[in-house]
C-alpha cells in the first residue's frame, strides 16, 4: 500500500480547533462558518448546550495531538463529538491512527467509510473491548467485537482496513476483528470520542490499483460535471445595493410598496429582550427600492451593532395589500402594538395593543422562567391567512414563541385565539377541506377556521420547524410534508395519518420541487442542523430516500430555483464560492457563484426581472448582491412559472415549494 494522506497536526498551533462560541441557531439559515485554520478537517456536530470547543490541539515533547475534550455519553439525541477529513470518494483503503484514551468511560475511536455523521462504520475502544459498529441514523448495530485490555497510560495504533465488503481491525499490528458488511461502500474518515481522547499520526493508504481507480473516477466526474454546468446559465451580477447602517441577517420581506410594478424590500433590525432571541423587538425598519437602491422610508433607529443585526428567529412583519386598495401595506408587531403601515411612507394606518396574558405560565408551552416577561404579548411571527372565506386572504395570524395563536381581521379586531401544546415556528394555512376557508396546521395540530382543534399527530416532543403542502405524488392526494426536529421528517395525509417517517437527525429545513424530472412526481429535500448538522437528504415522491450527503457547511437554504426555465428546479445551498451554489437532483453542484467578493451570509430566491426565472439575492449586514442569468430565457409559446410560496408570507421557517405550472408567454 502507498500512503496518500496523513496528518500529525504539526500544521496547527496549540489551542482550540475553530468552533462557534455561541453554538447558536445562526447556521439554520445563514452561511455562518467558524473562523480559523482547520487543516482539511471539519466538525459536523453542534449543540445548544455547548460552551467552548470540542477539539483542542495540545503538545507534549514536541508532538502535537488533536484532543477531544467534551464529556458525554451515547443516548437519544446525543451526537458524538466528531472531526472529519479525507475524501468521500474513498472506497478501499487502510486508515491508521495513534490514539490514547484519557478516560475509560464511553466509546472512543475512529469512523470509516464516513458518509455523514449518522451513516458510517465506527471502530470503538469501549468496556475493555474493540468493537465494529454500523451506524445508520437512529440505529447502531455491533457487527463484531473482541476483548482487549487497554488503559489510559499509553498510545495504541488503531487500524481499519476496508476491501470491498471485508473490514479488518488491528491494534498495534494484531488483527482483532474481521467481518463482512455491504452497507457502506465509500466514505471518508473521522476521529470520534464521547470522552476525552488524544489522536496523532493519522494516515490513509491505498493499493496502487485503487489509486488509479480513484484518479480515473475523479477525471470522469470532472468531465461529466463540466458538461452538466455548460447546460445551465451562469450567474450574472445584476444589482449591488449598499445597506449602509440598516443591514441585517435573514430578516427581509419583498413587495410592491407604491402600488406600481417596482419591487422593494423591507429589512428589519431588532433588540433582544429577556432571554436570547425569544423576545426580540423590531428596532428599525427600512424600505428600499431594488431598482435604484434608494431608501423609500425608515422607521426606527438603525444600528451597526451585530447583536441588532443577527437573529436566530423570525421577526413579526409582512408585506401585503391587506385592505385590497392595490398598494401593499407593512403589517408588523412592534413595542407591543400590532400595526398596519402605509407602504408608501411607513406611516401608521391602524394599530392596536397586543393581547394581555390571560393564562397562567404553567398552562402554556415554552414560557421561559415560569413567568410572563411582559404584560402584553411579545409577538414572534405574523402570517396572512383566509379563515373568513373571503375572495382573498384578509386575516392576520399572530403568535408568540411556542404556545398561542391569535387571528385578527383586516381592521385589527381579534377574532379568536388558540392554545394547545406547541405551536412550532411558522404555522401553515390552507383550505384543506374545500369549504372556502383556510384551516391552520400548527406544529402537530390541525385547527379549524373557527379556532377548534380538529386532530393532532401522536407526537408530544420537540416541535415542527417547517411545513409544506401539495400534490407531490401523482398517484395520491395532496399531503403535508414537514421536518420536526428530533422527531424527524414526516409525510402526513389530510386526516392526520403519518404515511412516512424518517428519524434522520434533527430535521431543520424542507423543500419540494421537480428536482429529478425523470422520476414521477416531485422530490423532497431536507436538511439537518442541531446535533448532526448539515446533512442533506433527497426523497422521491413517496418519501423513499434517493441519496444523502454532508457538504460540510451549514446555512443551506435548499430552496427550489427555477434557474433555466425548462421545468426543472435546482436546489440552492448557500452563497459561498467553494461550498455553495445550486445543486441538481443528482446531488452535484451544477451552478456556482463567481469569486467576486460577494456576501454569502444570507440567501433568498425570487423572480425580480419578470421572466419567471429566479434571481438569487445574497447579502450580509453591509451589502446586497443580486444575480440573474447570463443568457436569455428559453423561447416558446409557454414559459415555466412554478407556483411558489407567496412573498407575503415570508419566514425563516417556511418549507419552500415549487409546484409545476406552465403559462402562455405574454
Amino acid at each position: 500500500m502507498r500512503e496518500i494522506w496523513k496528518d500529525d497536526f504539526k500544521g496547527f498551533s496549540i489551542g482550540a480547533f475553530p468552533y462557534d462560541p455561541e453554538h447558536s441557531a445562526m447556521g439554520e439559515y445563514h452561511y455562518y462558518p467558524v473562523q480559523g485554520y482547520q487543516g482539511g478537517w471539519y466538525d459536523p456536530i453542534t449543540g445548544s448546550s455547548y460552551r467552548g470547543p470540542s477539539w483542542i490541539i495540545t503538545e507534549q515533547d514536541g508532538r502535537h495531538y488533536m484532543e477531544q475534550m467534551r464529556l458525554s455519553a451515547p443516548g437519544e439525541h446525543v451526537s458524538c463529538p466528531t472531526l472529519v477529513a479525507g475524501d468521500k470518494d474513498w472506497k478501499d483503503y487502510r486508515v491508521s491512527v495513534q490514539m490514547r484514551r484519557l478516560s475509560l468511560q464511553e466509546p472512543a475511536g475512529i469512523l470509516v467509510r464516513y458518509q455523514t455523521s449518522l451513516m458510517h462504520y465506527a471502530v470503538w475502544l469501549y468496556q475493555q473491548k474493540v468493537q465494529l459498529v454500523r451506524v445508520c441514523k437512529a440505529e447502531q448495530k455491533i457487527l463484531c467485537e473482541a476483548e482487549y485490555d487497554f488503559d489510559c497510560e499509553q498510545f495504541y495504533t488503531l487500524e481499519a482496513e476496508l476491501q470491498g465488503e471485508q473490514i479488518l481491525v488491528r491494534i498495534n499490528g494484531q488483527e482483532m476483528l474481521r467481518t463482512h458488511d455491504a452497507s457502506y461502500a465509500w466514505g471518508s474518515i473521522a476521529l470520534a470520542s464521547y470522552m476525552p481522547a488524544q489522536y496523532t499520526d493519522v494516515s490513509v493508504s491505498m493499493e496502487a490499483e485503487e489509486i488509479r481507480r480513484l484518479s480515473q473516477e475523479r477525471a470522469e466526474v470532472g468531465v461529466r460535471l463540466a458538461k452538466k454546468r455548460m447546460q445551465y446559465p451562469q450567474p450574472r451580477l445584476w444589482k449591488v445595493i449598499d445597506l449602509k447602517n440598516f443591514g441585517a441577517g435573514r430578516q427581509i420581506r419583498f413587495g410592491h410598496l407604491t402600488g406600481t410594478e417596482e419591487m422593494f424590500f423591507v429589512m428589519a433590525q431588532h433588540q433582544k429582550r429577556v432571554f436570547k432571541d425569544r423576545y426580540a423587538n423590531i428596532s428599525c425598519l427600512t424600505a428600499v427600492s431594488i431598482e435604484s437602491g434608494e431608501v423609500l422610508w425608515q422607521k426606527g433607529e438603525p444600528s451597526d451593532i451585530k447583536d441588532h443585526q443577527y437573529l436566530t428567529a423570525d421577526l413579526p412583519f409582512q408585506i401585503y395589500d391587506i385592505d385590497g386598495d392595490g398598494i401593499d401595506e407593512v403589517i408588523l408587531a412592534r413595542d407591543f402594538h400590532l400595526m398596519i403601515l402605509d407602504g408608501r411612507d411607513g406611516s401608521v394606518k391602524k394599530e392596536v395593543w397586543t393581547p394581555i396574558h390571560e393564562e397562567e405560565p404553567s398552562e402554556l408551552c415554552g414560557i421561559e422562567f415560569g413567568k410572563h416577561a411582559f404584560h402584553h404579548l411579545n409577538v414572534d411571527a405574523i402570517r396572512i391567512v383566509n379563515t373568513a372565506g373571503h375572495e382573498r386572504p384578509s386575516q392576520i395570524l399572530v403568535k408568540d414563541r411556542y404556545s398561542r395563536l391569535y387571528i385578527y381581521d383586516q381592521d385589527l379586531r381579534l377574532q379568536w385565539k388558540f392554545t394547545h401544546n406547541n405551536t412550532g415556528h411558522f404555522p401553515f394555512s390552507y383550505d384543506f377541506d374545500g369549504d372556502g376557508r383556510e384551516e391552520i396546521f400548527s406544529c402537530y395540530n390541525m385547527i379549524s377556521a373557527e379556532g377548534e382543534l380538529l386532530w393532532e399527530l401522536p407526537i408530544h416532543r420537540d416541535h415542527t420547524d417547517e411545513i409544506l403542502y401539495g400534490s407531490i405524488d401523482p398517484e395520491n392526494e395532496a399531503v403535508l410534508a414537514m421536518v420536526s426536529g428530533w422527531e424527524g421528517f414526516m409525510i402526513v395525509d389530510r386526516q392526520g395519518h403519518i404515511l412516512v417517517r424518517d428519524i434522520n437527525g434533527h430535521g431543520q429545513r424542507i423543500s419540494t420541487g421537480n428536482y429529478c424530472p425523470e422520476r414521477p412526481g416531485l422530490e423532497i429535500c431536507t436538511t439537518t442542523y442541531w446535533g448532526n448538522q448539515g446533512i442533506l437528504y433527497l426523497y422521491d415522491s413517496k418519501g423513499r430516500e434517493i441519496w444523502h450527503q454532508e457538504p460540510g457547511s451549514n446555512g443551506n437554504i435548499i430552496a427550489p430555483v427555477n434557474w433555466k426555465g425548462d421545468g426543472t428546479e435546482l436546489i440552492l445551498l448557500n452563497g459561498n464560492v467553494r461550498l455553495g451554489g445550486m445543486m441538481d437532483g443528482e446531488g452535484e453542484r451544477v451552478v456556482t457563484f463567481p469569486d467576486d467578493g460577494h456576501p454569502d451570509l444570507c440567501a433568498e430566491v425570487l423572480d425580480l426581472t419578470g421572466d419567471c426565472r429566479d434571481e438569487i439575492v445574497l447579502w450580509d449586514e453591509k451589502r446586497m448582491y443580486i444575480y440573474t442569468q447570463d443568457g436569455e430565457a428559453l423561447a416558446g409559446e409557454l414559459e415555466y412559472c412554478p407556483l411558489k410560496y407567496p412573498h407575503y408570507n415570508a419566514s425563516n421557517y417556511r418549507g419552500e415549494y415549487a409546484f409545476p405550472r406552465w403559462i402562455r408567454r405574454k
